[in-house]
């Protein structure tokens, strides 16, 4: 047979010449604290799992509910006959709980930004404003429209006006941000954005995949936590991350979701959520409604706190970051893989990131406190982190 696809094998050696080839690292246990990756008990600092929601009881239960009585799966896309009650139910919650009139699921947060973005902005005669560090989830959505498109700097809000000047006169002009960037951990400043898109007439949306169950009251995210409702169009959460189950949604008004249903191509032609994941979603906005999600937030940014002042004595680099998203800055690819893989060695897992997910030279471990995490678990992580750093000159 003749290998028509022969580049393919010449991209992966040059993955693997650059040191960042690797198989994936396997869960061989739950999601948790310390978890047992590729056979080896270690400090797990690299998941999304903000607030150990994964493994919850009452998660769990009411999922296995949900089979139960719904079945495993919805059997078809949305708009045809895969919507349950349940799915109703989930999006009735999660607009109460955003403080919005309406919310639409979709089956991922990346379909979310994807579909929402390409309905909204779909002619060249629309503009879409976005933030030079935005999730590649959002650069995706603006990649499929025909808008125009204008980048500004990172947080620069004198960069984002003459963006605005620049795309004066279009027919839409709608303004994306990340509300906590993924790989630097700091903030975007959503009330000066606001105060732009009223001048210039602009619409707003944040994807706030990493604030949802982190920031805001009761974990609401970016928007509440700068107290904007009311003020800002567009909110983009996942379910995967501190919900700890799957999924992503929009939140706004009535006439948003309902345009949406027939024009976002990902909900669209996506069979729905499995029922057992809606209840699972329903259970998580019970759970962070409640006093003991106010206690795991607690919990999540006391460790934040701790873990961050720790390393910062030691004379890390953790560049601009704010939030549970600890970037470690290492700088060359084969330095940072290594530095992971010896790590990992040390009992400590660590995601390495590479170009192009952040700029070169910028090369870095990128660390997630949790609220699952004990003060020991901390301390045993600090330590070897600095026995690693010191032996690859780090600090």
């Amino acid at each position: 047979m003749v290998d028509r696809m022969g580049f393919l094998q010449a991209e992966i050696d040059s993955l693997k010449k650059r040191g960042i080839y690797a198989p994936f690292r396997v869960l061989h246990s739950p999601q948790m604290a310390e978890s047992i990756i590729d056979g080896k008990k270690v400090i797990n600092l690299c998941s999304n799992n903000y607030l150990g929601l994964t493994n919850h009881p009452k998660i769990k239960e009411a999922e296995h509910k949900a089979i139960d009585k719904w079945g495993a799966g919805a059997g078809a896309v949305r708009p045809i006959i895969g919507t349950m009650q349940i799915h109703i139910e989930l999006e009735e919650r999660l607009a109460k709980f955003k403080g919005t009139e309406s919310s639409l699921v979709f089956i991922a947060g990346i379909a979310a930004n994807r579909g929402t973005i390409q309905a909204l902005i779909p002619e060249p005669e629309d503009a879409a404003i976005s933030d030079e560090l935005n999730h590649a989830s959002i650069i995706d959505g603006v990649r499929l429209t025909k808008a125009k498109r204008f980048i500004y700097k990172h947080n620069d809000m004198n960069s984002l006006e003459d963006v605005l000047k620049q795309a004066k006169g279009s027919r839409r002009i709608m303004i994306i941000t990340d509300g906590v960037f993924s790989m630097d951990g700091d903030i975007a400043p959503l009330p000066q954005i606001a105060e732009l898109a009223d001048k210039y007439g602009a619409f707003t949306m944040v994807d706030d995949a990493h604030a949802s169950g982190v920031l805001g009251k009761g974990g609401r995210g970016t928007v509440s936590h700068f107290n904007l409702e009311g003020r800002w169009d567009i909110q983009m959460g996942t379910l995967s991350k501190g919900m700890g189950v799957l999924g992503g949604y929009i939140a706004g008004t009535k006439n948003l979701t309902d345009f949406l249903r027939y024009n976002a191509r990902p909900f669209l032609f996506s069979t729905a959520h499995p029922p057992a994941t809606a209840a699972g979603c329903i259970a998580a906005i019970d759970i962070l409604e409640s006093p003991e999600g106010e206690a795991l937030t607690k919990k999540l940014w006391d460790n934040t706190h701790y873990f961050k002042g720790k390393l910062k004595e030691l004379g890390f680099d953790l560049g601009k970051s704010v939030t549970p998203i600890t970037p470690l800055i290492i700088g060359g690819e084969e330095r940072t893989a290594k530095f992971s893989k010896k790590l990992f060695e040390e009992g400590v897992m660590g995601t390495p990131i590479f170009y192009p997910t952040v700029a070169r030279g910028t090369e870095r471990i990128r660390f997630i406190v949790t609220a699952m995490h004990t003060k020991e678990n901390l301390d045993f992580a600090i330590e070897k982190i600095e026995k690693v750093a010191r032996e690859f000159k780090v600090i």
